[in-house]
């Protein structure tokens, strides 16, 4: 298996973190090569333990094996550019996220937040495990909602890919330049004591 490339090199912290979130990043050369069913499961238990407004769990995720009957229903879920290297992906994913909390059927007006707690768990646990966790925006969120048959009081957040490190000579010129880990803003830029002061 490739090994990807080691974050320390492109990275410095500002404060001291740990060093899980400094290494976590989304790389998009796989290898084609197949997950074992230990490694997807233990991906959906990271996610599981994120945590949640009244423990509500929104989270769901609707997923397809290369190789399978249903990874020709998630490939064509993606823009043209996601498509070119997420064939060489093992797993596809949809998030879903309730809108609505179980108990009561009221809004949750947290529900995206909550899942992407989740996705963060998974793509940390993903990175301790030296595989790939990239997520995306670029897909069809209509035509998911249809072809995965997706009720009404759930929003479809997002989809991300998962396999194991690739070749980035296999990627298309443009995803070759970006395929590095990248860097942040600072800190206090993103953070305002008081009310909203940043710039425009």
């Amino acid at each position: 298996m490739k090994r990807l490339p080691n974050p320390d090199d492109y990275r410095q912290v500002d404060y001291p973190v740990e060093p899980i979130f400094v290494r976590r990043w989304s790389p998009r050369a796989m290898s084609g090569e197949p997950i074992t069913d230990e490694e997807m499961m233990t991906l959906f238990e990271a996610a599981r333990w994120a945590p949640s407004t009244y423990n509500e769990q929104e989270w769901r995720f609707l997923y397809a094996r290369r190789d399978t009957p249903h990874w020709q229903t998630f490939f064509d879920l993606l823009v043209e550019f996601n498509q070119s290297w997420c064939q060489r992906a093992a797993l596809l994913v949809v998030v879903l996220a309730h809108k609505v909390f179980q108990q009561n059927g009221k809004e949750n007006r947290v529900h995206l937040f909550d899942c992407g707690s989740a996705f963060e768990n998974l793509a940390l646990q993903g990175s301790a495990m030296q595989l790939v966790v990239h997520g995306m925006q670029g897909f069809d969120y209509d035509k998911a909602r249809t072809a995965l048959r997706v009720p009404d009081d759930y929003a479809v957040a997002a989809m991300f890919a998962v396999g194991r490190p690739g070749d980035p000579a296999d990627l298309p010129k443009s995803a070759q330049e970006r395929e590095k880990p990248s860097g942040r803003k600072l800190a206090r830029e993103l953070i305002c004591e008081g009310a909203f002061g940043f710039g425009g």
